[in-house]
């Protein structure tokens, strides 16, 4: 029989009960990376001091599964990206209903997002992930509910002619503002979106404008191509982009050093 320091790698492995060898490949530290280690300068001797400490933790009260080497847990960070990514969907929809009303949704429902946020474990790269997570969420749901109606008009609008009907007022901060409203082919009157103007003089006139089929908005002045917002959602893809890599970084970072950490003891 082979004594300790004879066995190779794979014979040290194959000892291992097979739940710890799914944990050792779930920490990373499965056979072919082992052969790696083994490999390099003095390897058999780190191997064996890795699988010696692993055998440790796993029988302690910790579970193995928690994260090998004191990995960042991932749970913690992938409940804080569902939150976040339901709370930017039901704001966009509520402004389907509510208009741009709906941004005070968004703050309402970033409660929630910015408790889960700072429940999270501290480690490397945290601080920086829940700030960034958060900054996205406040960019999503702000720029999102101002400019979701001009993005759902860019893909379900219908250019139509209109008729300038008698226009609407109202004092908003001590200043008379007046909104343009038209006649759609329907027969039916709109008040038009942001668009201010004193249409009085123009009553009676036809002109361009987007709308929307389902009536979930209100008819833009113009053409699709000058429904604007296409700066904006760039914007907004960037920030769901962070919304998804700043969890995913903090913890492939913390893996990452808990695993670093891991190999330094075996040298």
């Amino acid at each position: 029989m082979a004594s300790e320091d004879e066995r190779s790698v794979d014979e040290l492995f194959a000892e291992l009960p097979e739940k710890w060898q799914w944990s050792l490949e779930e920490a990373g530290l499965g056979l072919p990376e082992l052969r790696r280690v083994a490999a390099g300068p003095d390897g058999m001797r780190r191997v064996r001091t890795i699988l010696s400490e692993f055998s440790e933790a796993t029988s302690g009260p910790r579970p193995a599964r928690t994260g090998y080497g004191g990995g960042t847990p991932a749970w913690p960070w992938v409940r804080l990206f569902l939150v976040a990514a339901v709370s930017v969907v039901v704001c966009l929809l509520c402004s389907l209903f509510i208009g741009k009303a709906a941004a005070f949704v968004g703050l309402l429902l970033g409660l929630p997002v910015f408790w889960v946020a700072f429940k999270t474990r501290d480690s490397r790269g945290a601080p920086v992930a829940r700030y960034l997570t958060a900054a996205a969420y406040l960019v999503l749901v702000l720029v999102g509910s101002y400019f979701a109606n001009a993005w759902y008009l860019q893909l379900r609008g219908v250019e139509e002619t209109v008729t300038i009907v008698t226009p609407t007022h109202q004092w908003t901060h001590g200043t008379r503002e007046t909104y343009c409203r038209v006649r759609l082919r329907d027969g039916s009157v709109h008040e038009v979106i942001s668009d201010k103007e004193n249409c009085a003089d123009r009553v009676g006139q036809t002109t361009t404008a987007v709308v929307d089929p389902a009536g979930h908005y209100q008819p833009s002045l113009g053409t699709r191509t000058q429904l604007g917002g296409v700066l904006e959602g760039y914007v907004c893809l960037g920030a769901a982009a962070v919304l998804l890599l700043a969890p995913v970084t903090v913890v492939v970072m913390g893996r990452r050093r808990g695993y670093d950490r891991e190999i330094g003891t075996a040298v």
